[in-house]
């Protein structure tokens, strides 16, 4: 998962982020309102941690501002013991769900995955393409019943595209989301193109088949029939 935690308190923040990134999710941090819209209005998240309480606004604001670009991000608003007024407005307004502090990071990364579950893969763990199945509890792929041999990033590279069929994916949107928005630095994305070709030649050795489509002067395409 690529996640955005919208937190003022550095502590917490530095704590969720190097928990949550031992799981291989990519994690973003913004401290305030004003980094928080800026990171929403250029890169997309699978989910984004909301504090309500922060120094220069309001969480709930953050929220109105996701609905009404229509970002499709999950949230998690983080709230406080006794603000219920505030989760209840929050989930009215579109919430996906909501952990109060404290709470054991175990917790927040269970929470996080049912989210990611029930907006990107209906609710399930296991998703499955003709003879192509991923399974994102135990990080495994298989294509005709057979283990598919391939890194981490690969895993998360087809299921983006699997999630996405039918998208065209630019090589810029692949990167920022297997990567984070550092990527914006790099002098270029030939990375992507690699990791593109690997996956292509581990599934086709397994006679499994080659659905990505490469959109010239765009990116990439994982088209719902063969090419």
């Amino acid at each position: 998962m690529k996640i955005l935690a919208v937190e003022d308190n550095k502590e917490l923040a530095a704590s969720m982020l190097e928990f949550l990134s031992q799981d291989n999710n990519i994690c973003e941090h913004a401290e305030n309102y004003e980094q928080a819209v800026d990171k929403l209005s250029q890169y997309t998240y699978d989910c984004i941690l909301l504090d309500i309480m922060l120094p220069d606004g309001n969480g709930l604001e953050i929220l109105k501002f996701i609905r009404t670009k229509n970002i499709s991000s999950g949230v998690l608003i983080i709230s406080a013991k006794d603000s219920l007024d505030d989760k209840i407005v929050g989930l009215e307004r579109g919430a996906d769900d909501y952990i109060t502090k404290p709470f054991h990071l175990s917790e927040l990364q269970a929470r996080l995955r049912a989210i990611y579950r029930r907006k990107q893969l209906n609710g399930d763990h296991v998703i499955t393409f003709n003879e192509i199945a991923l399974n994102t509890d135990t990080l495994e792929a298989t294509v005709n019943s057979k283990f598919l041999d391939i890194t981490r990033k690969e895993f998360e590279l087809l299921l983006y595209f699997l999630v996405n069929k039918n998208r065209v994916l630019s090589r810029q949107a692949i990167a920022e989301h297997l990567w984070g928005d550092y990527t914006d630095n790099l002098a270029n994305l030939d990375f992507v193109y690699q990791h593109v070709k690997n996956l292509r030649r581990k599934i086709s050795s397994l006679n499994g088949v080659d659905y990505i489509d490469t959109v010239y002067g765009l990116g990439y395409r994982f088209k719902s029939t063969a090419i």
